[in-house]
């Protein structure tokens, strides 16, 4: 019965809400052996919240578990051929007397749920990644989610292409994590780029199939394929004379909905201004 005294606490310490604590209490049962009526005066005796060695040498092994207004469980073992209906009534006022005594003592230690966290509380949140930060924040190989969790001892869950669970087995773990993804997503806020306008980029990377751009300081490079760098059909940028280090006027339709890369052209503006 302690268990259930014991977790009726722990669940309130938790801030787990529920309706109202639990208490419990075993009764046990000892007889005069060889007495024909056992109910009679002196021929037994009914103890309370037993211990082990009472159990196993007694006649009953009764359990009783609820909460202020009533009774929640009763689990009995009875161990001689009947048990008179007068001795299974003392038992029972035996054990909510007990019961109230018991319940009074774990509400001068906590009456309800707690209701402000504590510090070595488990922690699950959500956190949502957008789609064009996905790669950096898994990293190549899932090197970035497979350190976090290495280092931190949080579990991460996908949940679909955005979302993750977050589960921190404290707040130690989840304020370390927290700051682990903050530095991995964290970035000088992007510019909002408006659809359809046409901004100056810098080549940062000469690829077979077109060039990486940025377009403002910190941004991930993104690819302008080659058939979106000239109205003319082209194999490799260096076939229009393009390079490294130069810049080149590129104008912007919006991020891909499913990867989240950013779509740009040259070959819409027209003559592009290199």
């Amino acid at each position: 019965m302690a268990t259930v005294c014991g977790g009726s606490l722990a669940l309130m310490d938790a801030g787990v809400p529920i309706i109202s604590p639990v208490a419990g209490v075993a009764i046990g049962l000892v007889t005069k052996q060889g007495s024909e009526n056992i109910d009679e005066d002196g021929n037994y005796c009914i103890l309370t919240d037993i211990l082990g060695i009472e159990d196993y040498l007694g006649d009953m092994d009764f359990k009783l578990a609820g909460t202020k207004k009533g009774i929640t469980a009763l689990q009995a073992d009875i161990k001689i051929p009947g048990l008179p209906l007068r001795i299974v009534m003392e038992a029972v006022q035996q054990a909510t007397d007990a019961k109230s005594d018991i319940m009074n003592i774990m509400c001068s230690t906590i009456r309800q749920p707690r209701a402000s966290k504590k510090d070595n509380w488990p922690i699950s949140e959500k956190l949502t990644v957008p789609a064009h930060k996905r790669l950096r924040f898994i990293g190549l190989g899932g090197y970035n989610i497979k350190k976090l969790m290495a280092d931190t001892g949080v579990q991460l869950s996908q949940i679909d292409e955005e979302n993750y669970t977050v589960f921190a087995p404290n707040h130690t773990a989840w304020e370390e994590a927290k700051e682990v993804i903050e530095n991995l997503l964290s970035e000088e806020k992007d510019p909002v780029l408006e659809f359809g306008a046409i901004y100056t980029a810098k080549i940062v990377e000469i690829r077979e199939t077109g060039v990486m751009v940025t377009l403002y300081p910190n941004m991930q490079p993104a690819l302008v394929h080659n058939s979106q760098l000239d109205q003319r059909k082209i194999n490799h940028p260096s076939s229009i004379g393009l390079d490294v280090g130069m810049e080149i006027t590129l104008k912007y339709f919006g991020r891909d909905p499913v990867n989240g890369r950013m779509r740009l052209s040259r070959k819409e503006i027209g003559r592009a201004h290199v």
